[in-house]
């Protein structure tokens, strides 16, 4: 006699209220077409605070998996739909002002992006490497819809080169997932680890699965040499949407990366720690190095997101809740900065992305000395200067490398630290101490200006005192199998 799987919806229930809510905006959007897109902003935004609740009713459940073990329920989950939710109802609010601004305001908008979301949280708490796989896809389709939503010809010129691109290494990931498989005979990550534990699986057949779901991980989260999309789909796409992409993306892909590697090869850490190394030192240096050479402020986010993915790699080479807790307060403190900054740009650019090149911002403090500020704060994070989320962050992923034995990998990410200072610093001095160049006023919305101005006052925050969060990430290092 077979056992049916008990069938919980509690812990999925944050994707379940997404999906919904994704739904009823949709199919209203096309009934209703005279009700104003304010509405269908504010039910995406009541969806979003919905979500994050029943993620929150998840904190004391404790550890476990459920729907037959292809969802996990842990803190670590909850803290990841925090982070990303966060960044939705952020995206949402910048999303709406832009399209609006632009002339390009379609009720679709919506939709995808609490489809996209709904991929990202259910990524990041998959316990299933096909789960995992269909929520990448979930959230990767929607994506690339979101950056071609421009009517411009680079918007989608960028979908394009994403769309082909991430095909490209879905493929990578899914062949990974079939390695894994013939390696174990499950998908389960709790028994791929187990059978590798117990050398009843296939190490040669495992090893070639770590080659391959790396690939498509590193892809996802811009790692080196697997970035090629990141600075033409950052520059292309909607600066709106380039700022949720930018934060949301990284977080869900990087959490996906730890429970895959931290659990399921868990027993063959000492064989997946020299190419995450590896991934880490060259993102580092190689993005660092690269956006110097940059003259558009897009491209140069871009190729810095790149090194940032290297920072974060260096805290997953501390395998275990060391380097889980690191890389969860860098993950936090990258995305509200990251996308603060993009809601900066936003406002500088103007209609039609016609601001977004440096010379942009030349005078910008005597055209508007918040907007400036505001940039300032996020730049110094970005640099890793106190008293900056930034810089603890920083801290805290070379101590983790450090105590897993890779101190000279902090140190390369030291050296980086200082290389890129020098693009971050760049931005403050066109803004500070060089004359406008007949760039345009800022966008003077209060709306977006606000919801930059509290980004910032998080960066602030987290950077003054780490503690507020230190101690919950610390409960959430623990992965469930």
């Amino acid at each position: 006699m077979i056992d049916t799987p008990t069938v919980e919806l509690a812990p999925i229930a944050p994707e379940l209220i997404l999906v919904a809510t994704a739904i009823v905006v949709l199919l209203g959007g096309v009934v209703l077409r005279s009700v104003d897109r304010l509405v269908w902003l504010l039910a995406s935004l009541v969806g979003v605070v919905a979500a994050a609740a029943a993620a929150i009713m998840l904190w004391d459940r404790g550890a476990s998996t459920v729907l037959a073990g292809s969802v996990a329920v842990d803190r670590f989950g909850v803290v990841v739909r925090l982070i990303v939710l966060g960044v939705t109802a952020i995206g949402l609010l910048f999303g709406h002002h832009y399209l609006e601004r632009s002339g390009e305001a379609r009720t679709e908008f919506y939709p995808l992006m609490l489809f996209a979301a709904a991929g990202m949280t259910l990524f990041s708490v998959s316990a299933d490497l096909i789960v995992a796989f269909l929520a990448l896809e979930i959230l990767s389709l929607s994506l690339y819809v979101l950056t071609g939503f421009s009517q411009r010809l680079g918007s989608v010129e960028g979908a394009m080169k994403y769309f082909l691109l991430g095909a490209f290494s879905s493929a990578f990931f899914l062949f990974g997932v079939a390695m894994a498989y013939g390696a174990t005979g499950s998908t389960s990550l709790a028994a791929i680890s187990n059978a590798l534990a117990g050398e009843t699986g296939s190490v040669a057949l495992a090893l070639a699965a770590v080659g391959l779901l790396a690939v498509g991980f590193s892809f996802k989260v811009s790692a080196i040499p697997f970035h090629m999309w990141t600075p033409d789909v950052y520059q292309g796409a909607p600066t709106a949407i380039t700022a949720f992409m930018s934060a949301g993306t990284k977080v869900a892909a990087f959490a996906a990366f730890m429970r895959v590697f931290n659990v399921a090869f868990q027993p063959l850490t000492w064989d997946w720690q020299p190419i995450v190394w590896a991934l880490a030192a060259i993102s580092v240096i190689v993005g660092s190095v690269l956006a110097i050479a940059q003259t558009d402020i897009k491209r140069m986010l871009a190729y810095s997101s790149i090194s940032h993915a290297g920072f974060v790699l260096m805290g997953l080479t501390a395998a275990g809740e060391v380097g889980i807790s690191a890389a969860l307060f860098y993950l936090m403190a990258y995305a509200i900065t990251v996308i603060g900054a993009f809601g900066v740009v936003m406002l500088v650019s103007g209609r039609g992305e016609r601001g977004t090149s440096l010379s942009s911002y030349a005078g910008l403090a005597s055209r508007s000395q918040l907007a400036a500020a505001l940039l300032t704060v996020f730049v110094l994070s970005l640099a890793g200067i106190p008293p900056t989320a930034g810089f603890i962050a920083k801290v805290s992923v070379f101590s983790a490398a450090v105590e897993g034995g890779a101190w000279p990998l902090a140190l390369i990410g030291v050296l980086a630290s200082v290389v890129a200072a020098f693009f971050y610093l760049r931005v403050i001095v066109l803004m500070y101490m060089r004359d406008p160049e007949g760039a345009t006023e800022p966008d003077p919305s209060l709306l977006p200006r606000l919801t930059i101005a509290v980004a910032a006052l998080g960066v602030l925050i987290l950077g003054v005192f780490p503690g507020l969060v230190i101690g919950f990430l610390d409960s959430a290092a623990v992965l469930s199998w």
